[in-house]
């Protein structure tokens, strides 16, 4: 059984809906076995893991818990590589609407931020990463999001994330500028990277 598992698993990112798992012909009876014998586990309600080397990412369980999900702000700023501390908890962007009880996760930590829709796609793309496509916001996205929440980041992570963008060969002026008009924060852009660009 333990081929066939990895096999089913494995087409999924590892992380399966127990309604894949009756699809595929895996029971009660079945999961509970697999549960039994340390193959699997339950993540939440509804949603089982493959146990094996890949199965310490979070990133899997993030893309199958909140494929509505962006990851913003200290998440992609780590990702980004524009600061040196891993955050505590995965940064998620979501719809304003999405229901709150959705993050009250155990296999995972999350900080949810609730955005409005007129801003929520602004500067999403998806990207690849522990062999999982997972949607994240840019380089300007996440600049401009630093810069509006500014006082929820300390300030040594803030002045290395704005010293790391200036310095990085991939940014785009133009599209920051873009970005922190229509996201209301042109004024403290002009501000704090004026002087650098």
């Amino acid at each position: 059984m333990t081929d066939e598992t990895r096999e089913l698993f494995g087409r999924h990112n590892g992380i399966l809906k127990t309604s894949e798992l009756h699809d595929a012909g895996y029971h009660y009876q079945k999961i509970q076995a697999l549960c039994e014998a340390n193959e699997i586990e339950p993540i939440r309600r509804g949603y089982y893991r493959y146990i094996d080397e890949n199965s310490y990412s979070d990133i899997p369980v993030l893309a199958a818990l909140f494929p509505d999900g962006v990851l913003c702000l200290e998440s992609a700023l780590d990702y980004y590589g524009y600061v040196d501390r891993t955050p505590s908890a995965w940064h998620i962007a979501v719809e304003g609407t999405t229901a709150r009880t959705r993050f009250n996760v155990d296999c995972v930590r999350v900080k949810p931020h609730f955005v409005v829709a007129a801003k929520f796609l602004v500067g999403m793309e998806t990207v690849e990463i522990d062999g999982c496509r997972i949607r994240i916001y840019n380089r300007e996205r996440t600049m401009c999001d630093l810069l509006s929440h500014r006082n929820k980041v300390d300030a040594e992570t803030y002045a290395k994330a704005v010293q790391r963008y200036v310095d990085d060969p991939e940014k785009d002026v133009a599209r920051l500028m873009k970005y922190a008009k229509r996201l209301h924060v042109e004024r403290k852009a002009r501000e704090v990277l004026g002087a650098w660009l």
